[in-house]
């Protein structure tokens, strides 16, 4: 004898008709056993985690803008420094007429003038009539000198 048999006299369609389709697709649960698992979503769960993507993904930009804005500060000052440079030298003791792409040495003398030489640090030996060495330089053809090195801040 079958325990699990139907009566189909005591099912109610007009009661149970919201829960019967003709596309079962459509419809927001599982049809069958077979079905897959739907779950409602956890709507904060979803909102937190694309809160963190975005603001994963705005500080990865905003690092980005901040390396690019310091190259272009570190650009600047560098130009400053070789307007300086160029400046410096342009009011210093030159014995000679420079030459493009060629390098140089600025040095400060003990009674406040610059002088520009062909002679390097490590060429005046134990001789060094200088105060102090400024920068090795090079001088471009826009007639702006080059910093190859710099002893100090300018």
């Amino acid at each position: 004898m079958n325990k699990n048999k139907v009566d189909i006299s005591k099912i109610d369609l007009e009661k149970d008709r919201d829960k019967i389709t003709d596309m079962p697709g459509l419809i927001e649960y599982a049809h069958s056993v077979g079905s897959a698992i739907i779950k409602p979503e956890d709507k904060g769960k979803i909102r937190g985690v694309a809160v963190a993507a975005m603001h994963d993904q705005t500080d990865r930009q905003f690092h980005q803008i901040y390396k690019q804005m310091k190259t272009l500060v570190d650009q600047a000052s560098y130009l400053k420094k070789r307007v300086e440079v160029s400046e410096r030298i342009y009011t210093s003791d030159i014995g000679f007429d420079p030459v493009y792409n060629k390098d140089y040495y600025l040095y400060h003398r003990k009674n406040g003038i610059d002088v520009l030489s062909m002679i390097s640090p490590e060429e005046w030996g134990r001789s060094f009539p200088f105060e102090k060495f400024i920068a090795h330089v090079r001088l471009l053809t826009d007639h702006t000198w080059e910093i190859v090195k710099a002893e100090e801040e300018l």
